[in-house]
């Protein structure tokens, strides 16, 4: 009780702190909305460029090209040659670099705030200058190829994770892997990366996040000078897909060269659309953090450590994102036990969670949890840049972050024991295992000189 109390005072005083650290936000005459997150700690600034473009923008045949063209953004342009980019940023004692995901691709430089002008003169020259050749392409896409190969290919349980996602989605394109399908690259051209890049890579379809020590009326200016001058393009119309509803269990077993079986259990679930009013998407992950998340959680407690019929087991949640969501369960069978051993055990405690809901110290418990990962992730710079850039590429806007913090608060545990019952059903469920086969032997292929990361 007394450690609940101690994150809840912290919480209140982040808030209050959060208050009068505002952040700001302006939009230039181009579309381009710029957000800036004073924090005046050290002489450091973190510029963040995203798209609101990643792989469920795509179309089949072409799965992977977000992915792809994050690649060639860093093949430079007439004025800054290929390799260039990141030479100069290193050069001026920064960092960068890039990520992917299914709902938005971002950029970022961490740097002196001295260096501000630099990476906002790069940054905004490659949103509209990129030099897009054959032969810069034929090499990076035998990069991607192999990156595949190495993250997927030869990774079962990401394997299999990836031919799960395909069997869950009958019509969301959330069913395309981020890195795309093999079959897509071998055929894909620099001509599908240009398309791409003229279609998604605009400031109207662009959110510019800075955070640092930086005053906001000096950002602005920047920004202006830097990006105002970018004409926008008009951006095609977005589908906006509806996931059928599930007409029964799905089940599906991968087989793949691995040391162990594993299991997971994937149920369709709901993201947050409306901060304010939404509350299951909230429940749901409070209910995560009493089946995963610290040494006390039920899953930990009672399938490994009292019953020992899995050797890990966890659950996961995110609430937010573009489009829908899952609710997953995973376990490994213990020495002697079965797939069938753990997906028994699994549903006992989604019965148990059914029939008897949650205690209010467990709840408590996770409540305290969640505070205090929120608090200790504000510390980080970065992370306030990209929790901002997130929120606002998904739709929700950067005004809903501490809108779900005082909402997690919020959450009863009759709340979470509903959410278990509407939710965790077989109806909804999608049953994956791992069936490991011979290890060959070989030597797995080498992750050294991969530049982006694929979420």
């Amino acid at each position: 009780m007394k450690t609940y109390l101690f994150y809840i005072a912290l919480l209140l005083g982040w808030m209050q702190g959060a208050a009068q650290a505002e952040v700001f936000e302006r939009t230039l005459t181009n579309g381009l909305k710029v957000v800036v997150k004073e924090d005046h700690r050290a002489p450091v600034v973190v510029q963040q460029i995203w798209y609101k473009a990643g792989s469920m923008d795509e179309f089949t045949g072409t799965t992977g090209i977000a992915h792809v063209l994050e690649h060639m953004m860093f093949k430079g342009t007439k004025a800054v040659p290929v390799g260039e980019f990141s030479k100069r940023i290193a050069a001026a004692g920064g960092r960068e670099n890039a990520f992917t995901s299914s709902d938005y691709t971002a950029y970022f430089q961490q740097l002196h705030k001295s260096q501000l002008p630099l990476a906002m003169k790069l940054e905004s020259d490659r949103m509209q200058n990129l030099d897009l050749t054959e032969k810069e392409f034929g090499k990076e896409i035998k990069v991607v190829m192999e990156e595949r190969r190495m993250r997927t290919d030869d990774e079962p349980q990401s394997l299999m994770n990836e031919i799960m996602k395909a069997a869950i989605y009958q019509e969301h394109p959330y069913q395309h892997p981020v890195i795309g399908w093999m079959s897509d690259l071998e055929v894909m051209t620099v001509n599908d990366a240009r398309v791409w890049y003229n279609r998604w890579y605009a400031p109207n379809n662009a959110t510019l996040v800075i955070a640092g020590d930086v005053k906001p009326d000096e950002v602005f200016a920047l920004a202006q000078r830097h990006y105002g001058a970018i004409p926008r393009h008009k951006l095609p119309a977005r589908r906006n897909y509806t996931e059928p509803q599930q007409a029964g269990i799905k089940r599906l077993i991968v087989k793949a060269p691995a040391e162990l079986p594993q299991l997971v259990m994937a149920y369709h679930a709901p993201t947050i659309k409306n901060p304010e009013q939404d509350w299951k998407p909230y429940a749901l992950e409070m209910l995560a953090g009493v089946l995963d998340g610290n040494d006390s959680a039920r899953l930990n407690k009672h399938l490994v450590r009292d019953q020992q019929i899995a050797s890990a087991a966890g659950a996961g949640y995110d609430s937010t994102a573009r489009g829908p969501s899952l609710f997953m369960l995973e376990a490994t069978p213990s020495t002697g036990k079965t797939v069938q051993d753990v997906e028994a055990a699994l549903r006992g405690e989604i019965a148990l969670l059914v029939k008897d809901g949650v205690n209010e110290d467990e709840l408590k418990r996770v409540k305290a949890q969640v505070t205090a990962s929120e608090i200790f992730k504000r510390d980080s710079l970065f992370y306030q840049a990209m929790q901002i850039g997130e929120m606002e590429s998904i739709g929700l806007g950067y005004k809903a972050i501490p809108v779900t913090l005082k909402k997690l608060q919020a959450v009863t545990a009759e709340q979470v024991q509903q959410v278990a019952k509407e939710f965790l059903q077989d109806d909804n469920l999608t049953v994956a295992v791992l069936d490991p086969q011979p290890l060959s032997g070989k030597p797995k292929h080498k992750t050294e000189g991969v530049s982006s990361h694929v979420r």
